[in-house]
């Protein structure tokens, strides 16, 4: 080999590697991949509409009851027995089933009232509470516990009106408020503890923002994140009001979103939260990141049979600013019925969804398969990838979640009114898998710490401003400490493109020290309000540069008694 084609030769090497270097605060670290889809489950039996993850590390998934029967039987004879049914009076199928992730296996679960269109939420004991849906499930409140053989249990009448499209949020108290639904411009909350609770409370901002247009409402399912000052930023249609609903009064009207398009059902798009950071801040920052929806009268349209082009645009404020306003970002694609996921290194991932239509049954087409993965922190412009994609499309009543070892779980999508499984562009889909982002790629195992204490165990009890030593280890010692944080993820109650009660927290931590050898330890401040973190059960990450750890379980509690089981019961 001459000079000339051995420098050449190196010339390629070297470029090769920078190619796969990237850089987090001058220091070069290998660039991720695009991540990879694996199937778990060639069918579950139902339709994964509405998803949540409990601490015991499993997935409770419910569809709706009155779909017929479903692919998966109850056991040991157990029916459902319902006169009033539209499908069918006697069924002896799950309509809900728990998936273990430790072991990839489904059981199936009996719930009796119809949960389709629902909303939920985790109280702070770590039990599900779910409500609402139609006909007789439309005022039903169910509650799930987390235990290898627990069951629905079903409180009728335990809401004031009926909740359909409604949206959930947790309290800095711990109860949770259930806001709006359809024809529902109010809000009340569960568990009741005063004379007011047994009141409806009128919020005129939901009735404002119903769209008169043919129907269209696009106020269904609000974005709705507890701000830091502890009241309501609450999202219809395309504009957004900061509420305290102690006392029911609007603190602040936002603006509305450049261009005036809606984001909300049937326009539906999707909205995070941003990772709250420096928690111990005299003044804290709060942004809201909003992507995707459909064009005003696109739902009209697709039931004509005409696909309108989904938005490509994503709007992001600062919601605490003095003069807020909304800059918009433009995605790689257009996007309608995306889901969007808060990763434990605080990106976003934009997943499922269609390029054209709305949402409805048989109203989107041109599935989007890729993902695209949002990195707030990097520069406008420079901040979507699109990642590789799965094969199977995710179209209406698609849902995904974050689990503990850093996967998105994904599954769902019925376009159409019940269980149809051929002669249709997309038929009802029962397959279920997994999506691991780019920091899960093994050529960065080397960069990615492992919790050691905590211990997950067990998980530990927590209190507000409380601090604790957390100790972290490595495979090797490429480590770089002033690329080390530890986040506090809430998981969410995920259906109809928004997941309820996300949210993701850096928590204060101090310098790591050398324990031994490749182990290191340092101290963690958990945050010092329940504004910031609502009483309950979270997933903590260490992250070293861009990657995350698998997550332990904590339980963060107040001091003073938490509201009292037997209001559940």
């Amino acid at each position: 080999m001459s000079t000339l084609q051995l420098n050449l030769l190196l010339l390629s090497f070297v470029f090769f590697h920078i190619l796969h270097l990237a850089t987090v605060n001058g220091v070069a670290i290998p660039t991720q991949g695009k991540g990879q889809w694996q199937l778990l489950q060639p069918n579950i039996g139902i339709v994964a509409m509405h998803m949540q993850l409990l601490h015991n590390d499993r997935v409770v998934i419910l569809d709706r009851t009155d779909f017929g029967f479903s692919n998966i039987s109850l056991p040991n004879g157990t029916c459902r027995h319902d006169p009033t049914e539209r499908a069918v009076k006697t069924d002896c199928t799950a309509h809900s089933v728990e998936y273990d992730i430790a072991t990839n296996t489904i059981r199936p679960l009996f719930v009796q009232t119809d949960v389709w269109c629902s909303s939920g939420s985790v109280d702070s004991f770590g039990r599900l509470v779910q409500t609402g849906g139609d006909s007789d499930g439309e005022r039903v409140v169910r509650t799930f516990h987390p235990c290898p053989t627990c069951n629905w249990n079903e409180l009728p009448n335990r809401l004031l009106v009926r909740r359909w499209y409604a949206t959930n949020h947790v309290l800095p108290g711990g109860r949770q408020i259930i806001i709006g639904g359809r024809a529902q411009f109010n809000y009340e909350f569960f568990p009741k503890k005063t004379s007011a609770d047994f009141s409806t409370h009128f919020l005129p901002f939901l009735k404002d923002t119903a769209d008169k247009f043919r129907g269209e409402e696009n106020n269904l399912y609000p974005f709705v994140f507890l701000n830091v000052d502890g009241n309501l930023f609450i999202f219809a249609n395309n504009r957004a009001i900061l509420f305290n609903y102690r006392n029911n009064t609007v603190i602040r009207t936002y603006p509305t979103i450049s261009g005036g398009d809606p984001r909300c059902y049937p326009s539906t798009g999707s909205a995070v939260l941003l990772p709250l950071k420096n928690l111990e801040a005299e003044s804290l920052e709060a942004e809201v990141l909003i992507c995707g929806g459909a064009t005003r009268a696109a739902f009209f349209r697709a039931g004509q049979g005409t696909f309108l082009t989904a938005l490509n645009t994503c709007a992001r404020m600062k919601i605490t600013d003095q003069d807020p306003e909304w800059v918009m970002e433009t995605m790689p694609g257009g996007r309608v019925m995306n889901d969007m996921i808060t990763l434990p290194n605080g990106d976003v991932l934009i997943i499922n969804g269609a390029s054209e239509g709305s949402a409805g049954f048989e109203y989107a087409v041109n599935p989007v398969f890729a993902p695209f993965l949002y990195k707030p922190n990097e520069p406008v412009g420079n901040r979507f990838e699109e990642l590789n994609p799965s094969q199977i499309a995710r179209m209406y009543h698609s849902t995904a979640i974050l689990v503990r070892d850093g996967r998105i779980l994904v599954g769902g999508s019925n376009p159409h009114g019940n269980y149809v499984f051929k002669g249709v562009m997309f038929p009802t889909e029962l397959r279920f898998e997994s999506f691991s982002p780019p920091y899960l790629d093994a050529q960065l195992s080397h960069l990615r710490p492992s919790i050691v204490s905590p211990n997950n165990q067990s998980y530990s009890n927590l209190t507000y401003n409380q601090s604790f030593k957390m100790r972290i280890s490595f495979t090797d010692g490429t480590v770089a400490p002033d690329l080390v944080f530890v986040t506090m993820y809430a998981p969410p109650f995920n259906t109809h493109s928004f997941s309820m009660n996300q949210r993701l927290l850096e928590l204060n931590n101090g310098e790591l020290r050398h324990s031994d050898n490749l182990t290191f330890e340092f101290d963690v401040r958990i945050p010092r309000s329940p504004f910031l973190a609502p009483p309950g059960f979270y997933i903590l990450y260490a992250v070293h540069q861009g990657i995350p750890s698998e997550g332990i379980w904590i339980r963060l509690i107040r001091e003073e008694n938490e509201i009292s089981t037997q209001l559940l019961n």
